[in-house]
């Protein structure tokens, strides 16, 4: 394909400008000589000087083996004295009065000559390399994502099981008490297994889930006592439908409910609130402490630092997460830029 390409390429072009007919055995040689050339230069190139050289780092080498390929190959078309030259009758040796060649005219001959072996050379290199380094890239988008999506399943798998249990926890306490609300949060469970199992799969779901969800899971955290409880939540809904990465709220109310032990001490305090813009979101949590000498470290845990892994995976440079302890409370506030 080589040969042909150049072959067509050297013959039919001279053949154009020529008169006719008249000079076409002359270019027809010299057009084989030249397709010939071209496509050693070429193949050279691509098949060792490429994969041996430029693409081992050693751009040194590849630059000078180029250039003496180069070298040799235009010297090899147009050597004088070659058997080809007499044999296919392109032989042009212009010559200056006397029996020294013309060197300048010689100079720029080569010079003129060695034009289309460079930029064949030069035009091979980059189409070679440019191929080679855009297939790298997809390469490397395509483990990107797949590094993404392993560890974001990951994830998700270490923090699924926590909620599980704790919701279990929950139910066996409704069932001993054969509480007349049995059925409902029953119900309950069941959508949180539903969102869990199935919805949180997706890469987004629905804000009015998200928000399903963090309301049966707070019912059912309360259901001890629900009325002596200080519980404060505000849920705003307004935009039902605003895509959100699901899961990413939920670690900090169970992390309040966890530290601030409100299921079991009457001064302890919770209070949720999800605000939302045109494109983004704002979620607030706070918790009392019940005692003190807390760190930051001692009120988050696993669940807190699978969360904020998976908000850098999820909304890399596009959220905002604060996390503050005081002497008596603890304090989160999310900031989610969604576009």
């Amino acid at each position: 394909m080589q040969v042909l390409f150049w072959g067509l390429l050297w013959m039919v072009i001279p053949f154009l400008i020529s008169n006719g007919w008249e000079n076409w055995q002359r270019f027809l040689s010299r057009g084989l000589v030249l397709a010939v050339g071209l496509s050693l230069l070429v193949f050279a190139n691509l098949e060792w000087l490429v994969p041996k050289l430029y693409f081992r780092k050693k751009i040194g080498w590849y630059v000078v083996a180029g250039l003496g390929l180069v070298v040799a190959v235009v010297a090899l078309v147009y050597w004088d004295h070659a058997p080809w030259q007499d044999w296919l009758q392109i032989s042009d040796k212009p010559r200056s009065k006397g029996d020294h060649p013309n060197k300048a005219y010689d100079g720029l001959r080569w010079i003129g000559r060695s034009v289309p072996f460079i930029t064949s050379f030069i035009g091979s290199s980059l189409i070679v390399i440019g191929a080679y380094a855009n297939r790298k890239e997809k390469e490397m988008i395509q483990l990107q994502k797949e590094k993404f999506e392993t560890e974001l399943k990951f994830l998700k798998s270490q923090i699924n099981p926590h909620f599980l249990f704790n919701t279990l926890n929950n139910i066996y306490t409704l069932t001993v008490l054969r509480a007349e609300s049995a059925p409902e949060h029953l119900l309950r469970l069941s959508e949180i297994l539903r969102y869990m199992l199935y919805d949180c799969m997706a890469d987004r779901v629905p804000l009015r889930k998200e928000i399903d969800y963090i309301r049966n899971y707070i019912s059912l955290k309360m259901l001890k006592d629900s009325k002596g409880m200080n519980v404060s939540v505000e849920l705003d809904d307004s935009r039902p439908e605003m895509p959100v990465a699901p899961m990413v709220f939920i670690p900090f109310i169970e992390n309040a409910f966890k530290h601030s032990h409100v299921e079991n001490l009457q001064k302890g305090w919770i209070r949720i609130r999800l605000v939302t813009g045109q494109e983004d979101i704002r979620f607030e949590v706070e918790n009392s402490l019940p005692g003190k000498g807390f760190t930051k470290d001692q009120t988050g845990g696993i669940g807190l630092e699978n969360v904020k892994r998976q908000l850098e995976l999820i909304y890399p440079d596009r959220h905002e997460l604060s996390l503050e302890v005081a002497e008596d409370r603890f304090s989160v506030v999310l900031k989610i830029q969604l576009s």
